[in-house]
Parts: C-alpha cells; structure tokens; sequence
C-alpha cells in the first residue's frame, strides 16, 4: 500500500523513482584522445549535468565520471553542457586525468 501511494505522489511532486542517469541517445564525443559520453540524471522535470570521459591506455579503457550541480529544463541543454564541461575538464587536468591509473573514479 506504501509503494502504491509513493508511486501516486512522485506523479504530483515530479521525483522520479531513481536518479539513474537517463540514455540520452546522443553519440559520444572525441576530445583530446579520449571518448565523451553525456549522461544527464533525469529529477523529476529537470536534467542535472553528468557524463564519463573514457580513455584507452595500454588497452585498458579507464573511465573518469562526473556529476554536477547545474541543472537545465530542456535535455538538449543538458547534453550540449555536459559535453562543454567535459572537454573543460580534459583541458584542464590534461594528462594528470588519467595518470593514477585508476581503472574508475569520479572527477
């Protein structure tokens, strides 16, 4: 019965049941030898920005997410900002991104 009415009151209150990132069904982005994917986290009527930067190194492919506090209406924006931030963070951590080797971490 509590479910039943959770259910009925995320359909008032716009929260979804999860905060898994939603497919966004845009195609990945190379930047700087490394593969972008956007991953906007769907809350409620909103997208909060949030991705993975992937990286082969020694054919390992090593992977850094990110989650951000922006959030956009629209999930054009969200993509378009997501893959902005991304290359942001390439090109400022440069080759440091990837050099502890961690297969993943969150940046």
């Amino acid at each position: 019965m509590a479910s039943f009415l959770s259910s009925i009151l995320s359909v008032f209150s716009g929260s979804s049941k999860n905060n898994a990132p939603e497919a966004s069904g845009a195609e990945p982005q190379a930047h700087a030898g490394c593969t972008i994917h956007a991953a906007p986290i769907r809350e409620g009527s909103q997208y909060r920005l949030a991705g993975r930067i992937e990286k082969v190194v020694d054919g390992e492919t090593l992977e850094r997410t990110f989650i951000r506090a922006d959030v956009f209406t629209s999930a054009d924006d969200a993509l378009e900002c997501t893959f902005r931030k991304a290359r942001q963070i390439i090109d400022q951590s440069g080759s440091s991104l990837f050099s502890d080797g961690s297969k993943s971490r969150s940046v």
